[in-house]
């Protein structure tokens, strides 16, 4: 394997020099190292590039100083946060995630129970919640759940247009709202009654906002929703955190594979940097570092995230991608979730519940709601309940798009007081003291995200996910193939959105490097 220091290489070989299989050695540069990128390298140190395990050195550039990417556990209340990836959705025997971490350990009795692996519905359907309102009441559980129901199944509907040839309208949210404003024609006999199913429903949007990871319903297209795949299990978290995944998947690696605080400024491929050094190296892709180092790479694989090549991708690629890849890049949805986490003294929640949800009273999904500034903090579907035993007294909010944005520019005493606020008004406790502590995500603010995850955005489909994840160059013939991979949660046609994804695409990329290899030397023309 190579180490942080191995950047030197032989003299480019002419015409009749031995082409890329019969050369000893391979380098492979995975630009991050997040679950993609990690999941790659452990894949080709433990098996290598083709018949007779063709010799790599892998090297991974991570711009942070620490690896996981959107996986970030910290320290706060009684044990460990997650500020990116929390859950594992979907934890069953289809999920990668889930069966790596099981492999490791990581998991508790009741998440590796066959009957969790086997629950086909919705986990948010299985936690015990509460509804307070906004006028400092709860509401009444039979009502909540009738509602809750009715979503679920307008959801699973929406899946069905996937696989039909037309579809009524564009987006998800159109598509709900319509089916929503029908069922308020029948309730609105009981204005009341009407009403607050209306407010109920617009929390429900909510949380699929932060699911979806975008600023509106309106925005996720609705024909390619159906095709993403939602595997059972009960979600589940990590005792230890989501970075106990990361450390067992790190400790297979060698020694100093990783190279932190190394953004990458620009991958050169197709022999496009043209300095007098680089005319010397046997490589087709030049890795150029902020810090200036040059890194020579039989191999790239690039596993930034989606918002990060929205922004950078006209720099960052030279020659630029092509019109194709661009074009699909800017198509795809990538919105920001974020979290504020609140630790107080005493809890003033019961026990028994996993959700707290805000239910404001004169909210609709068939109304738009206008000034960002003064209602940010509306946009919060709730509290989740951490598990006390391994947090203590701690809830989470989570809230997306813009509002989520907006909360960034906030101080911490400012968001924390607004939250007191809401707390108090919502319990009807106007001496509620407020939390001792709080931490919170700014996810759109980071360089090397600018968001959270993508989506499929109006305009957008699946085949989009597939460009973007093909490698470059785009016409292997005539040029060396694989020059540039593409790999990270983005690119994944069914599990976008997720760490299984993410750590499936660096799989897949790893497995399209030993397959090149396997062919080539196999003396297959077909690469």
């Amino acid at each position: 394997m190579m180490d942080d220091g191995d950047v030197a290489e032989r003299p480019r070989p002419g015409p009749d020099s031995p082409g890329p299989a019969s050369r000893p050695g391979r380098r492979v540069v995975i630009v991050g190292g997040g679950l993609a990128g990690l999941g790659a390298a452990r894949r080709l140190a433990e098996r290598g590039l083709g018949p007779g395990r063709v010799p790599v050195r892998v090297r991974v550039l991570e711009a942070r100083e620490r690896r996981g990417g959107r996986v970030w556990s910290r320290p706060f209340g009684k044990g460990l946060i997650d500020m990116g990836a929390q859950w594992i959705h979907g934890p069953s025997k289809q999920n990668a995630v889930f069966q790596l971490a099981s492999q490791h350990h990581l998991l508790d009795e009741a998440a590796m129970s066959e009957e969790n692996q086997a629950v086909e519905l919705n986990a948010q359907l299985l936690a015990m919640s509460v509804c307070f309102t906004s006028s400092g009441k709860i509401i009444d559980p039979e009502v909540s759940a009738s509602v809750e129901e009715l979503f679920s199944s307008l959801m699973f509907k929406s899946k069905e247009y996937f696989q039909a040839a037309t579809e009524p309208v564009r987006s998800l949210g159109e598509f709900l709202k319509n089916e929503i404003a029908q069922c308020a024609e029948e309730w609105k006999n009981d204005a009341e009654m009407c009403n607050l199913k209306l407010a109920l429903l617009n929390v429900e949007f909510k949380i699929e906002c932060c699911i979806c990871g975008t600023h509106s319903l309106d925005l996720v297209a609705l024909h390619p929703f159906g095709e993403y795949i939602s595997l059972p299990g009960i979600d589940c978290t990590f005792p230890s955190g989501f970075k106990s995944l990361i450390d067992e998947m790190t400790k297979s690696l060698p020694k100093d594979i990783v190279s932190f605080n190394m953004p990458v400024k620009c991958i050169h491929w197709n022999g496009s940097l043209k300095t007098p050094e680089a005319l010397e190296r046997a490589h087709s892709v030049l890795v150029e570092c902020e810090n200036g180092e040059i890194i020579p790479a039989d191999h790239v694989i690039v596993t930034v995230p989606l918002g990060f090549l929205k922004e950078h991708h006209k720099t960052f690629f030279d020659p630029q991608l092509p019109i194709s890849k661009i074009k699909s890049i800017e198509k795809i949805g990538f919105g920001t979730s974020n979290k504020i986490f609140l630790e107080f003294e005493e809890p003033f929640w019961e026990p028994q519940y996993d959700l707290i949800k805000l239910v404001w009273e004169d909210e609709s999904p068939l109304n738009e709601r206008a000034d960002l500034q003064t209602t940010w903090f509306r946009k919060i579907l709730g509290f989740i309940v951490l598990p006390a035993a391994r947090h203590g007294h701690v809830l989470l909010a989570v809230l997306a798009g813009q509002e989520a944005i907006f909360m960034e520019q906030l101080s911490d005493s400012e968001v924390k007081d607004c939250l007191t606020q809401v707390i108090r008004q919502f319990t009807g406790n106007p001496s509620l003291p407020p939390p001792k502590n709080i931490l919170r995500t700014k996810w759109h603010s980071d360089r090397f995200t600018k968001g959270s995850y993508s989506y499929t955005e109006v305009g957008s489909s699946g085949d989009d996910i597939d460009i973007i994840a093909q490698p470059l160059p785009s016409e292997p013939a005539k040029a060396q193939p694989l020059q540039v991979l593409f790999a990270g949660e983005a690119t994944h046609r069914t599990f976008y959105s997720t760490t299984h994804g993410a750590l499936e695409s660096g799989w897949r990329e790893a497995d399209r490097l030993r397959d090149y290899y396997l062919h080539h030397t196999s003396g297959n023309p077909k690469l």
